[in-house]
């Protein structure tokens, strides 16, 4: 452990000299106040310091002390349900030491140390154990069971294990022994660098949808487990929204929400929903499987860049217990904000617009991280996934800025934002015209199996309709709609219920905010099987207006908001009475022209 002296302090950066013991990102004491900080250049033995606290009030020579380990994260029980900052403190904690106004320099553990927790064995004596076996759980939440594993870097037999009872996180749970006649304690605490991916055995291809309960996410622009995606848009456009939609309904185990550099009244909106929203897969509060980082706008620049390895790192812990991990991050345009302004105080040759030359690896190191994969331990069958989500908020919505097109080479997913539906109160306001999934075959076999193979083949019908809509507006707004045929103005209505009826979501209804795979694919085949309907009828010369004000139609446009419940009959239902209705006006067409 080295120790030197400030010469330089520059904002967040500091450079301290005599440091000659000390490694690229160690993590660092400056100061009588032992703010945090971490080494991120070497020249000699002056080191620069990125420093996760305010700086203000530090002078020449003050002392600072190297730790010796790189930034890392504790893991264990006590996670979930709990909010930290950028760097892995507990806020709440912090709030109570400090009050409301958190001080510089307040140190509290990560995991409670007094907290107990009811540990069951799933090992006995002599069992042989490698690294990533499970040891043993821990009931953490209703709804999570957390698997204490044995950490990486340690396997051999079981010289002793706790019995079933409560303990504490740092009480011995269990002692193994190593080929070498060495003995490991093992407690329930794991710590683990942040910028250092978890080890794995091997990659799976994505070939199982990730449901987030939206419908133009999931039947038009279909997220894998273990995939990747950006959710780029302008200010207004309703990122935050969609992600906290994500957050709130997508079908994983565990959700771990970043929120780097955003507004701190959009992270109170999270804690205050969160507690109250149901999951609807367990019926329990969403925050029992649900890990909040807060590092908003007004917090310490230095401490975004942090951020998002910490939120990862939690959630690849979560994947290796064989879970499926969500990690939102809100948004990653800030943390380049961020990794720009420290660039510019190291005085770094800056790239296009600013940002360092090393922008796009960042990125790219980020989001590699996300997969399916075989868990590093010795059984075959353990599966996990950790799916990343990014939201990317480009100045002026210009989608040719540096952040989003290093995401958009990276991220197969792209669900575009749109600030003119926005306007038009078309929220999710997902552009259907510029956004894509590159999963969609890999996912088809699984869609034509579990739900059936219309759904693959109605999206491709819808996607049709939806292009044929903006080509003939063109025409349109020429020569007005009365000029065009019977068969393009069908095509305009049905693309505009498939707009209004099916694509457009409204997040604040309890019964339109959720909506499964099974009830996707039949809404879409009733506004589908009606424009089909309507071309028959069309054929055989049936008025065009008569088609459209059809009684039922009004309840076709409210099927969205039927609830969960009794969607199936009811769509049943829609489905008789718009054949009935339709083959009653092509029936009384005919007579009149008899």
């Amino acid at each position: 452990m080295s120790t030197g002296k400030i010469v330089k302090i520059s904002g967040p950066l500091v450079v301290a000299q005599g440091m000659y013991d000390a490694n690229m990102f160690d993590v660092v004491r400056v100061g009588n106040q032992r703010l945090i900080g971490e080494i991120i250049e070497i020249h000699g033995d002056r080191a620069s310091i990125q420093v996760y606290e305010e700086t203000s009030g530090l002078g020449p020579d003050t002392l600072v002390e190297t730790t010796g380990n790189p930034l890392s994260v504790e893991l264990g029980p006590g996670l979930i349900e709990t909010i930290y900052d950028g760097i892995q403190r507990p806020l709440v904690e912090i709030m109570e030491i400090s009050g409301a106004n958190i001080d510089r320099g307040v140190e509290a553990p990560a995991l409670s140390r007094v907290k107990k927790w009811k540990f069951t064995p799933t090992v006995q004596k002599g069992d042989k154990v490698a690294a990533g076996d499970i040891i043993g759980s821990v009931p953490e939440t209703s709804v999570v069971l957390h698997k204490i594993m044995a950490p990486n870097g340690i396997s051999g037999t079981i010289e002793s294990v706790a019995a079933e009872g409560e303990y504490v996180v740092t009480d011995v749970i269990a002692v193994i022994k190593s080929d070498d006649g060495k003995n490991t304690e093992l407690t329930m605490i794991q710590k683990w660098p942040v910028r250092v991916g978890r080890p794995y055995k091997g990659k799976i291809p994505p070939h199982i949808p990730l449901g987030t309960g939206q419908r133009v996410i999931d039947t038009m622009f279909t997220l894998a487990k273990g995939g990747t995606a950006c959710v780029p848009g302008p200010f207004g456009s309703g990122k935050t929204v969609v992600q906290h939609q994500i957050a709130k309904w997508s079908d994983v185990d565990i959700v771990i929400y970043v929120g780097c550099g955003e507004r701190g009244n959009e992270m109170t909106d999270v804690l205050h929903e969160f507690p109250q929203l149901k999951d609807p897969r367990s019926g329990e509060s969403l925050m029992k499987r649900t890990v909040l980082i807060a590092n908003t706008s007004d917090m310490p620049v230095a401490a975004r860049e942090a951020s998002v390895y910490t939120g990862i790192t939690i959630a690849e812990y979560f994947r290796d217990m064989g879970y499926d991990v969500a990690v939102i991050a809100d948004s990653t345009s800030r943390w380049a904000e961020a990794l720009r302004e420290m660039s510019g105080r190291l005085e770094e040759m800056p790239g296009e617009e600013g940002y360092p030359a090393y922008l796009g690896t960042r990125i790219a190191q980020f989001y590699e991280r996300a997969g399916r994969v075989y868990c590093a331990c010795s059984s075959a069958t353990r599966i996990g996934s950790l799916t990343a989500i990014g939201a990317v908020s480009p100045q002026g919505g210009d989608l040719s800025e540096p952040v989003s097109q290093s995401t958009m080479r990276i991220v197969k997913v792209f669900w575009g934002l749109d600030s003119s539906l926005a306007y038009r109160r078309h929220f999710p306001a997902i552009n259907w015209l510029n956004s894509y999934s590159l999963y969609q075959d890999n996912l088809k076999p699984w869609f034509d199996e579990m739900i059936g193979r219309s759904f693959a083949r109605q999206r491709d019908k819808a996607m049709i309709l939806l292009q044929e809509e903006a080509s003939l507006e063109e025409i349109v707004r020429l020569v007005g709609q009365d000029s065009l045929s019977p068969q393009d103005r069908l095509t305009l209505e049905s693309a505009r219920m498939i707009r209004e009826d099916f694509l457009q979501q409204n997040a604040f209804s309890g019964n339109d905010s959720f909506s499964s795979f099974d009830r996707q694919d039949k809404l879409l085949g009733l506004i589908l099987m009606y424009d089909e309907l309507c071309r028959s009828a069309i054929a055989k010369q049936v008025p065009l207006q008569q088609l459209f004000d059809i009684p039922v139609r009004e309840r076709l446009g409210r099927a969205k908001s039927v609830p969960e419940d009794e969607y199936k009959d009811t769509y049943i239902d829609i489905q008789r009475e718009m054949e009935e209705q339709i083959e009653a006006v092509i029936a009384e067409e005919v007579d009149e022209n008899d």
